[in-house]
Parts: C-alpha cells; sequence; structure tokens
C-alpha cells in the first residue's frame, strides 16, 4: 500500500471541529453528481448548462446539487450576465477529488482479474 510522504500530512491533531467539518465535507463529496460536478469544476470554471452536460443529470437536479456546494463554501459563484458562472474554492478540493480519483483507480486496477 502507499502512502502520501510525511509532509503532505496534516501538520497537527485535529481538534473535534475539524474532524466535524472534515465529515460533511467527505459526505457531501460522497455524492456521486457533487463529485462529477466538482471534477468538472477542477478544469476550470462553467456555468449549468456546461456542468449538466458534463454530469448528464436534469438541470434541476444539477442546480440543487451547485446550492449545496456553494452554501457548503465549496464552489463560488460569480454572474457573467445573467449567467452565473461555478468555479472551485481552492486547490485544496481539487486535490481532495483528484486523491479520491486517484485511490478509485488504485482499487479498480487492484482488482483480480476473474476468466
Amino acid at each position: 500500500m502507499h502512502l502520501s510522504s510525511a509532509h503532505d500530512a496534516h501538520p497537527r491533531t485535529p481538534g473535534e471541529e475539524q474532524f466535524a467539518l472534515a465529515a460533511e465535507i467527505l459526505a457531501l463529496l460522497g455524492d456521486r453528481t457533487r463529485l462529477t460536478l466538482l471534477h468538472a469544476l477542477t478544469g476550470g470554471e462553467a456555468d449549468v448548462t456546461t456542468l449538466t452536460e458534463a454530469c448528464g443529470a436534469a438541470r434541476p437536479a444539477v442546480s440543487q446539487h451547485l446550492a449545496r456546494l456553494r452554501l457548503a463554501g465549496l464552489v463560488s459563484t460569480r454572474k457573467e450576465g445573467r449567467r452565473v458562472i461555478y468555479a472551485l474554492r481552492d486547490g485544496h478540493l481539487r486535490r481532495l477529488v483528484d486523491e479520491a480519483l486517484n485511490v478509485a483507480d488504485h482499487r479498480i486496477s487492484d482488482r483480480p482479474v476473474h476468466d
């Protein structure tokens, strides 16, 4: 099993507040549509139409997921005319999404091959 190097580890022992907030963030990432939306945003800003196409969900559902991510502070918004443009809030979230997908890649590639 490969673990990240020590310099990537959290610098101190987290307190209850950090554990609670981290669990809340991971729960939000635990939804396939929200994870897909966040992954789409790792490529840069996007509007609801673009994000709806990227994840293949219905537009109302995408809007609801984006609202939850915005309220949780994981994505930011700005107006461009009548369009709302979404972006990831910071690079930590990008790395978290990437790492979750890397773990999935490793789990898939480590599966035994059945004949």
